[in-house]
């Protein structure tokens, strides 16, 4: 097991890299318009259905827990075939899981379409992550990691607006089989332009079977893939669930008329667009605070929850849109948690390491957004139609358990990692000095870099 000598045949972090990361982020955009397209159509769907809070949740709950199933196995395949073959599988899969679910006239058969979408979305975001660990320079991947996590939240606007819109005017049907159509030209980009690797020779590990378990363990072992799933677990399941379900009828119930509570979720991506850039160069920056930036940002969305929550009646206007801004940053702080991959390991296990990682807020978003729904249901079993805001209040304050225990084993697996990095000579002092790749850990402890060769097309 292992990688051969490889040969830089391009340039890292030119025309090239910045192509082939534009035709990944195209695919990952449209990943997170299907992932959330259930949005603004909640709604509809329990009314097309005929199905309870607890079903509707099933929808989003069920292709989610795929979606975090399925982050080891495509974290192996990823390390093993390369991350453009898992793209183009992923995407086929979500192509025919939305076209599929355009047409659905059942509630199982719509179970079983949200489910092939999941399986397909899986594929998509750690693939692209492991081609920007190959393409970007050190000091270029954390940023290009934020725009990746800002640019494809355009996804999210597209499903929170025009298609309501689309929903509206066009009819379920036609709505979402125009959408899965955007797949199959994506493809064809993904096929002709995207490489795995500016190197030649072996740019995948071949793992072996027998010793697959072996290192499994080994990553799952090292405190930063914990650490690093911790922060994901901690930071991304607020906005994941407010944009993928809840939130939506949340601001209904809070008294917000339906083209407002639209645009609340349009702010919640605009900021988490904004804020993208800031955390990627505080966490470049700083890599030795990455975990404190990530506290601090937890700290803030569960304390203005808290207050919107406690608010008597409905929340003011001004309390919503902080809550909703500072809830979105939440996105932006789980993109932290990939970059603790670079930094306890070495490139040809980035697959695994994220993949594992990416598991941690996947797994609080569907177990909260499935309690919500059964707290929803226990108060107004009379359906959809029977919520009122104290409904919702007592519904939402779910997240609370969920905030605490990832801020809890945050801090726990933090010290671990501190004290592994302490183990290796110099690596303690590269990562107080603004490096995020240590010696002895995700490179060797007395690195020879390779000169780059120059690319004509780069010139």
């Amino acid at each position: 097991m292992g990688s051969e000598f490889r040969r830089q045949v391009h340039n890292i972090g030119r025309r090239r890299a910045w192509v082939i990361w534009a035709v990944g982020l195209s695919i990952y955009t449209l990943a997170v318009f299907h992932r959330t397209s259930l949005s603004v159509a909640g709604i509809i769907a329990a009314e097309r259905f005929e199905i309870t809070a607890a079903q509707l949740s099933t929808f989003t709950v069920l292709q989610l827990a795929v979606y975090a199933i399925m982050q080891i196995p495509v974290g192996v395949l990823i390390d093993r075939y390369g991350s453009k073959l898992l793209m183009l599988v992923g995407l086929t899969l979500m192509t025919v899981g939305q076209f599929w679910f355009a047409f659905a006239g059942t509630f199982e058969a719509g179970v079983a379409a949200r489910v092939l979408l999941g399986c397909g979305d899986a594929m998509i975001f750690t693939s692209l992550l492991r081609l920007i660990a190959f393409w970007f320079r050190v000091k270029q991947a954390p940023m290009v990691t934020q725009l990746t996590s800002m640019v494809g939240q355009l996804g999210a606007v597209v499903a929170a607006t025009p298609l309501a819109a689309a929903l509206a005017r066009f009819g379920w049907a036609w709505s979402y089989g125009i959408a899965s159509g955007a797949g199959v030209v994506l493809g064809i980009a993904l096929v002709l332009i995207v490489r795995d690797s500016p190197y030649v020779g072996d740019v995948v590990e071949r793992i072996k079977i027998r010793a697959l378990a072996k290192t499994m363990a080994e990553v799952w072992g090292n405190p930063g893939t914990k650490l690093g799933l911790w922060v994901h677990f901690s930071s991304q399941f607020g906005p994941t669930v407010f944009t993928m379900l809840w939130g939506y009828p949340f601001l209904i119930a809070q008294g917000l008329e339906s083209t407002l509570a639209s645009g609340m979720l349009i702010l919640m991506t605009l900021t988490a667009m904004v804020a993208g850039p800031v955390v990627g160069l505080l966490t470049s920056r700083f890599p030795y605070h990455r975990s404190t930036l990530v506290l601090v940002l937890v700290a803030a969305i569960a304390a203005v929850w808290a207050v919107v929550l406690l608010w008597p009646g409905p929340a003011p206007l001004w309390l919503l849109v902080v809550m909703v801004m500072v809830t979105a940053i939440g996105g932006p702080g789980s993109m932290v948690s990939f970059d603790l991959a670079r930094t306890f390991h070495p490139s040809e296990r980035y697959g695994r390491a994220n993949g594992m990682i990416n598991v941690g807020g996947f797994v609080a978003s569907l177990m909260t957004i499935g309690l919500i729904g059964l707290v929803l249901d226990f108060r107004a079993p009379g359906g959809p139609s029977t919520y009122v805001l104290d409904d919702f209040k007592v519904a939402m304050a779910v997240q609370f358990p969920f905030w605490a225990l990832g801020a809890w084993q945050l801090l726990r697996y933090r010290r671990k990692g501190r004290a592994l990095i302490g183990q290796h000579p110099g690596a303690m002092q590269a990562l107080r000095g603004g490096e995020a790749v240590l010696p002895g850990l995700s490179r060797p402890a007395d690195p020879r870099p390779a000169p780059e060769p120059p690319d004509p097309e780069d010139r």
